[in-house]
């Protein structure tokens, strides 16, 4: 049923499109397009733009950094306030009735629901609406990242302190002690390593969007990307995307090397979370002294950083509390009521609607598909000597292939996900006309790069005792895979696509701003005409459209359990 309903999709989705229909392909910007792809042999080394380079990437990071570090507080906070478990534990009510059961229920999910408007707009539209406000301020691009990755945070910590064992705080709770004090003592130890695990992960992501956010002006690589781009200057454009590799591959290599280090899980498992003695005996690994005193210097460097990064930016939090922003801030409520909502721009929004779907559904199809097949010569226990795919014993030459073949394909990754969505869509538009069709294929290298790495993750944490078995009994690499490996990954194959289609669908606004059609670009336009009576109904549709795609990929996802 699933298939059939993900190939009609895809049929009208293509339809949308005007692949059937109309012209889409530019021929005339071909030979754009072989410039630009030369380029990338002779970037622009001259000391000046060299210097302009470090500047830029240290400006990017610097409000990953900042911007990271909010969102984590932020999420911690509201991580404890939302989970089910910190209301059963402030509120124990020893009547199950269900008054009792809906009056502990009730605060919890009233939470949700609110931090679940912040996360479903993009960090770029949060960009837009501060700098109406803030100018172009450093805050900007600190506030953009932390608001929206706040409340993600804040619904992933919660749903983690849920699904953590709750024996040792129903011990202290029944021994009188405060519920913030059992919390601090058993659920958090406990869940401390997957948190932290997806704090690296939201950190990685932040980076992509500092980068993003550079474009409207936010300062860093993605606003010297934008300009070079906007004045041909390809050789330049080569050298700021080399550092952005840069910079994306140093933040996923030492955070996997610090993962790896304090035996944190390397991603979240969307699908299936396992609990084995394994986690006691990593809990009890960081006992080990000099393991502790790796910590304790980690911890250090890692405070320096971000306060480093504070003062780098210097963000001038006091707008957040000055007059002038209160005062700008009750003009845009005034100016945003009553909605202008009629039936000519309920038309609009139907349509511009079915875009929005029909470009994140492409983009994802690419994506996964793209993914899948991407990962199994990114992951290192297929291809290279000794792997499931490969025999033990191979010639030199072999050996050398099958290392090249594993650098390529994760340089290819890293450079799909490190270079920003709106990039690749302008890329696009040298050879095709403007439409969701270059939007949709934007997206979908983008995130091909992100759902590459993820997948290649799951194939190197497979359990290879059943592997390794057919592979003693002489089975052949063709049957392994097909009875082997695809009956252990797909499923979790699936449930990353899935969750990226959500993210796909918040990501079309990006593409948006540069012409790729969808709800995006219409409310970057009513947004940059200070348009705030149509921009509260355009952002109410945008809102209601990805928790529709929230809801079906959450059925979808139960349904793969």
């Amino acid at each position: 049923m699933w298939l059939l309903v993900t190939m009609m999709a895809i049929g009208l989705s293509l339809f949308v499109s005007g692949v059937f229909h109309q012209e889409w392909f530019n021929a005339g910007g071909v030979p754009q397009l072989f410039r630009f792809l030369r380029s990338f042999l002779n970037p622009d080394l001259s000391p000046e733009f060299l210097q302009l380079t470090g500047n830029a990437t240290l400006i990017t990071l610097a409000y990953a950094v900042c911007g990271t570090a909010l969102s984590v507080a932020i999420g911690l906070i509201g991580g404890i306030l939302c989970s089910e478990v910190w209301w059963n534990s402030v509120f124990p009510s020893r009547q199950n009735t269900v008054h009792s059961t809906v009056q502990k229920k009730s605060p919890w999910i009233v939470l949700r629901a609110t931090l679940a408007i912040p996360r479903s707009i993009h960090e770029l539209i949060w960009g837009l609406f501060f700098v109406n406000i803030f100018g172009l301020d450093p805050l900007v691009g600190i506030l953009a990242i932390a608001i929206p990755y706040g409340a993600i945070v804040s619904k992933v910590f919660s749903e983690l302190l849920d699904e953590t064992p709750r024996q040792p705080l129903h011990a202290l709770l029944n021994s009188g002690v405060a519920p913030l004090t059992a919390f601090c003592y058993t659920l958090l130890p406990q869940a401390f390593l997957d948190l932290l695990s997806y704090t690296f992960y939201r950190f990685e992501c932040s980076i992509r969007s500092a980068a993003v956010l550079g474009i409207i002006g936010a300062g860093g690589l993605g606003y010297q990307i934008i300009l070079s781009l906007q004045s041909l200057r390809y050789e330049q454009l080569w050298t700021l995307f080399i550092a952005l590799f840069f910079l994306t591959g140093s933040v996923d290599l030492s955070s996997a090397l610090l993962r790896r280090h304090l035996g944190s899980p390397s991603r979240i498992d969307l699908n299936l979370r396992k609990r084995s003695a394994l986690t006691s005996l990593q809990s009890r690994s960081l006992q080990n002294q000099k393991t502790l005193q790796i910590n304790a210097f980690a911890l250090i460097v890692l405070f320096a950083l971000i306060l480093f990064c504070f003062w780098y930016v210097e963000a001038d939090f006091s707008k957040l509390w000055s007059s002038r922003t209160l005062n700008l801030l009750q003009d845009i409520a005034h100016a945003s009521f009553p909605p202008a909502f009629n039936w000519e721009i309920l038309q609009q929004l139907v349509r511009l609607s079915l875009q929005t779907i029909a470009m994140s559904i492409l983009a994802i199809v690419l994506a996964g598909i793209g993914g899948i097949v991407l990962s199994f010569p990114a992951a290192y226990n297929f291809f290279l000597p000794g792997g499931l795919i490969r025999a033990t014993r191979q010639n030199l030459a072999s050996q050398i292939l099958a290392w090249m073949g594993l650098l390529l394909t994760r340089s290819v990754l890293l450079i799909f996900r490190a270079i920003p969505s709106p990039i690749w869509a302008l890329v696009m538009l040298f050879v095709l006309f403007p439409g969701i069709l270059p939007g949709a294929i934007a997206l979908g290298l983008h995130n091909m790069g992100i759902l590459g790495r993820l997948m290649a993750e799951v194939n190197e944490n497979l359990d290879q005792r059943p592997l390794q078995a057919l592979k003693a009994q002489g089975t052949p690499a063709s049957l392994i895979f097909l009875y082997g490996v695809l009956p252990l990954t797909l499923t979790r194959f699936l449930a990353y696509i899935l969750y990226r289609w959500e993210v796909c669908t918040r990501e079309t606004v990006i593409v948006g701003l540069v012409g790729a059609g969808g709800l995006g670009r219409l409310l970057t336009e009513q947004l940059s005409s200070f348009d705030y009576r149509s921009v509260i109904v355009t952002l109410g549709v945008f809102i209601l459209l990805t928790f529709g795609v929230d809801w079906l990929s959450g059925i979808a996802r139960r349904s793969l359990r």
